[in-house]
């Protein structure tokens, strides 16, 4: 995977043709899904996917007088700092607000993209072109903010800072909470049934969410430097990772502090109850999963690591 910063002009242009081409057909499967329910605002997504083509065609006009016929397949999952798309135009019926959330996403990474594009690139043709591509992404997030939106005047405002918050702290919370709460039960109760020590389980249970917390922050931090996606500051968002990685960890971790195993072993497994739970309906409030699929989800494979755990620790 390489760094934004490493591409050339070549490879920037390259990048911005991919990225114009997914984005016209997401909103062409937007327009499709939203038909039946909502046809005004498929005619929007319509139009967003012509002015898309427009931006594709000025791109490969430019491509081809700077460098020629080839383009080098250069994709957004091959440079590091794009968010990873939720595939939501795959699922029918469409949610309106969740096409609207994923549209000023998209609209807002790219134009980030220009903006830093731009500002890089010593060519004055490409420098012109990304920055009026730039001016008119900015429009597209007006329109996909004002999709079907009854806002009074100031909530464009508190609807940016919502998505910043979403992209620079649940997002990297939210994920180490996951690994912190899962990952960590299989070790956790395998320790638990194979020794039946409580100072054991709880030292295992310690080594295993520090581990993942210092894991998972190194990961996140490393992961994009949010130029791009405006997910903040590395660090930052690497230390929200971290510590909730640990704090998952340690929740079903802290009850092996009691001597009894039945009275610790009982504890634990309600605190895994409490953090599945937690973990649910932040997926649901802030990343628009439906309540009973996430539900499904995180008890599903919360149960199963629960049980692998014990397996291993019983056939001891």
């Amino acid at each position: 995977m390489r760094s934004f910063k490493s591409l050339d002009e070549r490879e920037i242009l390259s990048l911005a043709i991919s990225l114009e081409e997914e984005d016209a057909r997401i909103y062409d499967d937007f327009a499709e899904g939203l038909q039946a329910t909502h046809p005004s605002v498929a005619e929007q997504f319509r139009k967003m996917r012509a002015q898309e083509d427009g931006h594709r065609h000025r791109l490969l006009d430019l491509y081809r007088q700077r460098f020629g016929e080839h383009i080098p397949l250069i994709r957004r999952q091959d440079v590091k700092g794009f968010v990873r798309r939720r595939p939501v135009w795959l699922t029918r019926p469409l949610g309106l607000n969740a096409v609207r959330k994923q549209a000023e996403t998209m609209e807002l990474e790219t134009r980030r993209f220009y903006e830093k594009s731009a500002r890089r690139t010593t060519d004055v043709g490409i420098r012109q072109l990304l920055g009026d591509l730039a001016e008119e992404e900015r429009e597209h997030e007006r329109i996909a903010e004002g999709i079907e939106a009854t806002a009074q005047p100031g909530d464009d405002e508190a609807a940016a800072r919502k998505r910043l918050f979403v992209l620079q702290v649940i997002q990297p919370g939210l994920a180490g909470l996951m690994d912190g709460s899962v990952s960590t039960l299989a070790p956790l109760f395998a320790a638990a049934f194979a020794t039946n020590n409580h100072t054991y389980t709880f030292l295992v249970g310690l080594a295993a969410a520090l581990g993942a917390g210092i894991s998972m922050g190194f990961a996140e931090a490393l992961s994009d430097d949010g130029s791009l996606t405006g997910r903040g500051r590395p660090l930052v968002r690497g230390l929200v990772c971290g510590l909730m990685t640990t704090l998952g960890g340690l929740g079903h971790t802290l009850p092996y502090l009691i001597p009894n195993m039945f009275v610790a072993n009982s504890i634990a497994i309600a605190v895994v109850l409490v953090e599945l739970g937690i973990i649910a309906w932040v997926r649901n409030r802030y990343m628009d999963t439906p309540l009973g699929s996430a539900v499904f989800q995180v008890v599903v494979g919360g149960v199963l690591v629960f049980l692998t755990g014990i397996l291993i620790g019983k056939s001891e």
